[in-house]
């Protein structure tokens, strides 16, 4: 009998930012959205199935949309109600997920200006391919 084998390659088209701050998601929203003049806004709760005989995973997310350039940023607690979205990272807070192109000037710009405001200890790119726990940043 022959045997098919399906490879499957998750779509990570996406700039990943690890943030640790002792905030509340909505305090540190209203830094960054001071900081950076962005608008975060609070959007509908990440809401993640583990395995199928278990209860729902929420985590708080804020989003802002650039219009000028197709870009959203993703504003995502990694402590929700029954663990964290990034397993391998426990001492991460946040996630900062880009979607659409930022390019390395402006995204160097960018930590550079997280990583001013004091309450953050700090904010770094994160490679999501080498995490094990990557397909939670798929939604």
């Amino acid at each position: 009998m022959n045997k098919t084998t399906l490879k499957y390659e998750l779509d990570l088209d996406f700039v990943l930012l690890a943030i640790t701050a002792p905030l509340k998601d909505y305090r540190l929203c209203f830094k960054i959205n001071k900081q950076l003049n962005f608008d975060l806004s609070r959007k509908d709760e990440l809401e993640l199935f583990f395995s199928a005989s278990e209860v729902p995973v929420y985590y708080s997310r804020y989003l802002y949309h650039q219009a000028h350039t197709d870009t959203e940023f993703h504003l995502i607690a990694n402590k929700g109600t029954g663990g964290f979205l990034i397993p391998e990272m426990k001492t991460v807070d946040f996630f900062l997920l880009i979607r659409n192109y930022i390019d390395e000037e402006e995204l160097r710009a960018l930590i550079s200006s997280l990583n001013k405001i004091p309450e953050i200890l700090v904010a770094v790119e994160v490679d999501p391919k080498k995490l094990k726990s990557k397909e939670n940043l798929i939604f």
